[in-house]
């Protein structure tokens, strides 16, 4: 049900972008009201606060970018705790304007754990609706995934706001995740 209602979300933002018969845009800001109604029945957001978010968006839909990373160390996997969840997630976060994929990864590393890093190659791209099961988080979303390495030894201090801690773990060993960030098959 998700995915039609995303669906349905993009057909109307898409017309509202391109369409000039005021009729045809009133039937499309209509369908984007019940979009609204839709998406906010299946998920724990207000109405209004669907509708709000639905309205920002402008333009022809396509997916956000996000980006997460696997930095190892004696064959332990680097994890970050959301302060938001207390859960535990692959470094990384939205890939910011102006930025490369790569540059962002590093960015968030950088500000997420205080390590410094390097890319070592893309090792997954993830559709997150297909991915994640049935993910109840709107907008559409490809991860990207990179194996990093870090290549300094000192460790600056790490986004306090964000992060709660972080940990190397053993594969075999892995806390709860933040599992709308990082999923145990991702890992």
């Amino acid at each position: 049900m998700i995915e039609q209602i995303t669906e349905l979300q993009s057909i109307a933002q898409s017309g509202l972008a391109y369409c000039k018969d005021k009729f045809d845009i009133e039937r499309y800001k209509r369908i984007l009201e019940i979009t609204a109604t839709l998406f906010s029945m299946k998920s724990d957001q207000k109405y209004e606060h669907v509708l709000e978010l639905f309205k920002k968006g402008t333009g022809y839909v396509t997916p956000k970018i996000d980006v997460r990373a696997a930095v190892f160390k004696e064959d332990k996997i680097l994890l970050v705790q959301q302060k938001s969840d207390h859960l535990w997630a692959l470094p990384g976060g939205w890939a910011d304007v102006n930025l490369s994929p790569s540059e962002n990864i590093l960015k968030e590393i950088k500000e997420e754990t205080g390590f410094n890093c390097r890319v070592i190659k893309i090792i997954g791209i993830f559709d997150k609706r297909k991915n994640n099961g049935e993910s109840k988080r709107w907008p559409h979303v490809y991860k990207l995934f990179f194996l990093c390495q870090i290549f300094l030894s000192d460790q600056s201090d790490f986004d306090k706001n964000e992060i709660l801690d972080i940990k190397f773990y053993d594969p075999n060993e892995i806390p709860s995740l933040s599992t709308e960030r990082t999923n145990k098959q991702q890992i």
